[in-house]
């Protein structure tokens, strides 16, 4: 729940109060054109950004008290996915394993489950660097789902993408509905 969420830069306002309600299981879209401040918002609710006004939460969770509750319980992947092209997929997993706390005796549990979930169990041992842009992709949306979160929030998961890659990212958002909010 997104109450009158506003965020301003000294007098430039590049959101202004906004809210709304995503249910429960539901893949809900954010629509707009460039700069109508869809990736400020997204910032702010992934906690990046407090917000200049207005609040959020995540099942009764207050985002703006209790940033690092909610972010426990996101999994965000920003238009350009942070990926280090010197690893391979399976360290880049066990390093955001790591990063987010996920118990070291859970790790390669949830690793495994992010690769399977991605179709990239057969890459795990690939360098990121070498990758196409969809694979890229699919290991930025693994990161994303680390964890099993609540909530999958996802940046322009399909730009740049090729016509099929587009379908397969859509279909994998589609099966990450059931078990996870997902806004894009």
């Amino acid at each position: 729940v997104a109450r009158d969420l506003s965020q301003r830069y000294g007098a430039f306002t590049a959101l202004g109060g906004v809210s709304f309600t995503v249910p429960t299981g539901a893949i809900t879209a954010l629509l707009g054109p460039n700069g109508a401040g869809k990736t400020t918002l997204l910032r702010i609710l992934t906690g990046f950004h407090p917000p200049s006004a207005g609040t959020f939460a995540l099942d009764g969770v207050d985002g703006v008290d209790e940033p690092d509750r909610v972010k426990r319980r996101i999994g965000y992947l920003p238009e350009l996915p942070p990926l280090y092209g010197e690893l391979t997929v399976r360290e880049q997993l066990d390093f955001a394993a790591a990063i987010k706390g996920i118990p070291r005796r859970l790790r390669r549990e949830a690793v495994d489950k992010a690769l399977e979930a991605m179709a990239l169990a057969p890459r795990a041992r690939q360098l990121l660097g070498t990758l196409s842009k969809g694979y890229r992709q699919r290991a930025g949306l693994a990161l994303a789902i680390l964890g099993t979160p609540d909530l999958v929030i996802l940046d322009e998961p399909t730009s740049g993408l090729d016509p099929n890659q587009t379908v397969d990212i859509r279909e994998t958002i589609r099966a990450l509905a059931k078990s996870a909010t997902v806004l894009l």
